[in-house]
């Protein structure tokens, strides 16, 4: 996702350049869900010719993200962000379409943690792979570059 990108998901977005090297976009992000897409490439597959599980892990992972961040909480003060705590993803087909999407809602989050799920599909619709994970909230102002 480059810097001239537009749209809601926008002001929720983080600077994360490996996801701007795979070519991701987060297309929807509000109320504790978020929506990511990107088109695969040669360079985005295994030796099997499908999408590599370090892109679906990845993608899995950051819309978690978006979506933990897009869900506030009564105690929040300031805007805040989140690093991953743990991560468990199953991958049930291969991904050999161009285009996946990665939707990812918030399921609970405390002032201290987020507990997201998510799925990543091709264009038909097909599940190719599932995720949860556990994020640790930290104020945007802690985080460093």
């Amino acid at each position: 996702m480059s810097a001239s990108n537009e749209g809601p998901a926008e002001e929720f977005r983080f600077a994360v350049p490996f996801l701007d090297h795979l070519g991701a976009q987060l297309v929807a992000c509000a109320d504790g869900e978020a929506r990511s897409e990107m088109e695969l490439d040669r360079h985005h597959l295994n030796t099997f010719g499908a999408a590599h599980g370090g892109v679906l892990m990845t993608l899995l992972d950051y819309t978690m993200a978006m979506a933990a961040t897009a869900r506030g909480h009564h105690t929040d003060t300031e805007r805040m962000s989140v690093v991953t705590i743990e991560m468990k993803t199953s991958f049930l087909e291969p991904a050999r379409d161009h285009r996946i999407v990665t939707r990812a809602r918030c399921v609970h989050r405390t002032r201290s943690l987020a507990f997201c799920e998510a799925e990543t599909a091709d264009g038909s619709g097909r599940i190719l792979a599932r995720a949860s994970g556990t994020f640790r909230c930290v104020p945007l102002s802690k985080v460093t570059r």
